[in-house]
């Protein structure tokens, strides 16, 4: 089946951003730019306006007037961690750091094709470390409590949001989805009945092919059975007023099931994504086909899933036996 091309992401307002008009102006090129024919999510473009805008109201207060041209060529080294240091004196750690430090260059870079800026001086400058954490992957017994229909006795929510709901995460956890390709999906693409597999237009524009279970199409098929709206030509999940499903009710939903089925604060739908990759590794799935199925473009990125299965045995290694202490 074809493919839909995404819509197009709202591009972030360039109003507030504090330099000259002319650089002010090439601003909200550059978030066209990288909304447009970078693709860049609505995070990523929201995140890097966000630390722009810091940029440039730090150049005007450290230069003594809103930056230029000129100023933005005469850049040094110097100016670049003077930037760092407010940033990380105001709380923000290594990770929003090297994104702060990676919007800037990505403005700067955009800046110098256009003889408006110089991008040398980054050379100098060492980009903070980011600590790599363990994604959190649920156990196979909560990751089911959060799929189990029955574990939700006494929800006072439409059965149809409640079919909504399972059929969603059963997608997390049973194809390894994001929660924004989970809710991309249009009903013409439903896989139901004897569609066992779906396509799927992950980060980077890359469409992958996804295998779907037969629980999971169960699910789905569950909740058409029971969803009151006319879903034709429209998305497959639909929120109860009959627009596109949010990310944030799916996550509101999850928060509300962890406190009643006393799961960790870790219980998030993106851990469901974690724990299908973290499951298949323990039961002898290969990296390579992993990665395919998450959508990886490196496998650097699958391998760390390596390291939270060896965890696991660790901990179960330290709590059974006799001489762990």
């Amino acid at each position: 089946m074809r493919q839909r091309a995404p819509k197009a992401k709202p591009v972030p307002a360039a109003g507030a951003f504090t330099a000259a008009p002319e650089i002010a102006a090439e601003a909200a090129l550059w978030l066209e730019h990288l909304a447009g024919e970078r693709r860049c999510s609505r995070h990523t473009l929201d995140g890097y306006a966000r630390d722009v805008r810091f940029f440039l109201a730090f150049l005007t207060e450290h230069l003594g007037a809103p930056p230029d041209a000129a100023a933005l060529k005469g850049l040094a080294p110097a100016d670049v961690r003077a930037f760092l240091a407010r940033r990380r004196n105001e709380g923000l750690e290594n990770r929003s750091l090297a994104r702060a430090l990676a919007a800037v260059r990505s403005f700067l870079r955009f800046l110098e094709k256009k003889g408006l800026a110089k991008t040398d001086v980054f050379s100098a400058v060492r980009v903070p470390k980011r600590a790599r954490g363990l994604p959190k992957a649920l156990t196979i017994a909560d990751a089911r409590d959060l799929l189990d229909r029955g574990s939700r006795e006494g929800d006072a929510r439409e059965p149809w949001i409640i079919a909504r709901d399972t059929a969603v995460l059963a997608l997390l956890y049973g194809a390894g989805l994001r929660i924004s390709e989970a809710l991309s999906i249009e009903r013409a693409q439903a896989p139901i009945g004897r569609i066992d597999r779906l396509a799927i237009l992950g980060k980077g524009g890359k469409t992958r092919t996804v295998p779907v279970i037969v629980p999971v199409r169960r699910a789905i098929e569950t909740y058409l059975d029971l969803c009151p709206h006319n879903l034709a030509g429209g998305p497959l999940f639909l929120g109860a007023k009959g627009g596109r499903l949010s990310p944030r009710i799916v996550q509101l939903a999850v928060q509300r099931m962890r406190g009643a089925l006393g799961l960790p604060d870790s219980a998030t739908p993106h851990a469901l994504r974690h724990s299908f990759a973290t499951h298949l590794l323990g039961r002898g799935g290969d990296l390579r086909t992993i990665q395919e199925l998450l959508g990886h473009a490196s496998l650097s990125t699958t391998q760390i899933y390596t390291s939270v299965d060896k965890t696991r045995l660790l901990d179960a290694y330290r709590l059974a036996h006799p001489r762990a202490d």
